[in-house]
């Protein structure tokens, strides 16, 4: 009980930081729909953004965590300090010179790579901003792959605030530019031709991605981590957390690559134009509800389940699978309903303004519902990634997700050639929910057949209720968007808007809630009782309560 209650408020504490950086995402978000709305300039701005975001997380935020954090952890238990705190050195090091390559051919070959994902040829897009405003942000790979380093160093001592706390300087210092664009005498600073709305933006990514990483120098420091130059990629740790970051390139970004494969079909001629930014607002909002808890439990329970593995108590990790599935179903399966049923005022509250006007609500609400019916797929597989990373298996999630890649790319294919009209902008989302399913349906039953049960049977009880629950406050909240909509409360003023969409959340929220103390939902009553019971430094690990 006290290492569940551990892990819940630590994930707790990551949610609530989480949640602080999600209103600070959606307030940046906003601030780039108001400035650009679904223009083709806009559709520019959100594909260089998306391309070194996949870098970056290929080199750092997915394998690099991946790779190091359950190596550094068994170093921990069985090395000198010193030997351990020498491999973090020169993984940072290492990274550093790798991402710094990776960063300058990125700028040189800017054209090239755009070109390579406007796959289509960039209907709809501002083509030569789009090259352009990739020059200016894709040396963010350097920094924010720096920061994920980092957060794997602190993650491995089991401190998780400070590095869940870094998306809040990167948008901030985004939202700070925004306010930039609008002031005239900065334009004859930009090149001719490009709009400054989009430039102040671009730099603003540059800008918040070197804080994520500055941000988190000093707890390094002070854990004995310096920025001791030290390259060394003849070390037998570093060998050994490349070998496992190979594969886990794939494995561990899967779910990156495949909204980058919907960016690239979203260019086609048949999508509508707006399509790419579109895709980009759905996706933030349903990462809302996908980052708030299930990314949360996942970042504690990759270095618990390194310990346990480490320990050779795989039964105890199998344990925190099924606990930690069953709490985040309990909090996904309602989100994803209640996002599909409620996407047109959601949408009308948050994002119609400015330049957002109702053709870009539509567009957006479209591609929701399909991201939507994926979220507790996404929440599942950021749960069960972490058993196989914890037992040193990179490989398996790497050649599954090969597998999905090809998947999404035929369905993707499929839905264009012969769905387009009827799905419209919702297809790649369509596709990427539909393997993510997949995904974690083949991941499950393989870890099963290799190391036994995990608590299937008891799962599916759970998500029966949850259904059962679910059930009810789809009810409630498809009554309320008819209301919504019968007395027109999208025409009313926004403080109307915010109140009457804030009431019936609430309102359904609270059906939810109710039914499942009736109907004694063991995780509701789960995650009551372990609050109250896990006490502070609970778990046995003297670097968890240094």
């Amino acid at each position: 009980m006290t290492l569940k209650g551990h892990i819940l408020k630590s994930a707790s504490a990551i949610t609530v930081i989480t949640l602080i950086s999600r209103i600070c995402g959606y307030l940046r978000d906003q601030r780039i729909a108001l400035l650009l709305g679904t223009s083709p300039a806009a559709d520019a701005f959100i594909l260089a953004f998306r391309i070194p975001s996949l870098v970056r997380r290929l080199a750092g935020e997915g394998a690099l965590g991946a790779a190091f954090i359950p190596i550094f952890t068994s170093n921990l238990q069985t090395k000198p300090r010193s030997e351990s705190l020498q491999l973090a050195r020169r993984i940072l090091w290492d990274a550093l010179v790798i991402l710094g390559i990776v960063a300058a051919l990125g700028v040189i070959f800017s054209r090239q790579v755009i070109y390579i994902f406007t796959l289509f040829g960039a209907s709809g897009v501002h083509w030569e901003l789009a090259v352009s405003l990739n020059r200016v942000i894709f040396p963010c790979v350097i920094f924010v792959g720096l920061a994920a380093v980092a957060a794997a160093i602190l993650n491995s001592f089991h401190l998780f605030t400070l590095s869940a706390a870094t998306p809040i300087f990167f948008n901030l210092a985004v939202i700070v530019f925004s306010f930039t664009a609008v002031y005239k005498p900065l334009a004859h600073l930009v090149p001719q031709g490009l709009p400054l709305p989009a430039v102040s933006l671009a730099l603003g990514v540059l800008v918040g991605s070197a804080l994520q990483f500055g941000v988190q120098v000093p707890a390094l420091a002070r854990r004995g981590v310096t920025l001791e130059p030290s390259v060394n990629f003849s070390d037998d740790g570093v060998r050994r957390v490349g070998r496992l970051m190979g594969p886990g390139l794939f494995g561990a970004c899967v779910y990156q690559i495949n909204f980058l494969l919907g960016t690239m079909f979203a260019t086609s001629p048949r999508m509508p134009s707006g399509s790419v930014a579109s895709l980009y607002i759905a996706e933030r909002l349903m990462q809302l509800v996908l980052g708030s808890y299930a990314i949360a439990i996942s970042t504690v329970l990759l270095p618990t389940m390194s310990h346990q593995a480490a320990a050779g108590n795989y039964e105890e990790m199998k344990r925190m699978f099924d606990f930690s599935l069953r709490i985040v179903s309990f909090i996904t399966v309602p989100a994803a309903v209640g996002l599909m049923l409620l996407r047109g005022p959601i949408i009308q509250v948050l994002f119609q303004h400015g330049q957002f006007a109702a053709y870009s609500t539509a567009l957006t609400a479209n591609a929701l519902v399909y991201y939507s019916l994926g979220l507790p797929a996404y929440a599942a597989m950021w749960l069960i990634t972490p058993m196989y990373y914890s037992t040193q298996d990179t490989r398996t999630p790497a050649r599954i997700g090969a597998w999905m890649l090809a998947a999404n790319v035929a369905l993707n294919a499929l839905f264009l050639a012969f769905s387009y009209k009827q799905i419209s902008n919702g297809s790649p989302a369509l596709a990427s929910s539909i393997c993510a399913y997949l995904n974690f349906a083949v991941l499950f039953f393989i870890f099963r057949a290799r190391h036994g049960r995990l608590g299937a049977r008891n799962i599916a009880r759970s998500v029966a209720k949850i259904a059962a629950c679910t059930m009810a406050m789809a009810a409630v909240a498809f009554a309320g968007e008819l209301l919504w909509r019968h007395q027109a409360v999208s025409l009313h003023p926004l403080t109307v808007r915010v109140a009457a969409l804030c009431g019936l959340i609430i309102t359904a929220v609270a059906v939810y809630l109710g039914l499942a103390r009736l109907l004694r939902c063991q995780e509701l009553n789960e995650f009551v009782l372990l609050l109250r019971r896990a006490q502070p430094g609970a778990m046995h690990n003297p670097e968890i309560s240094a």
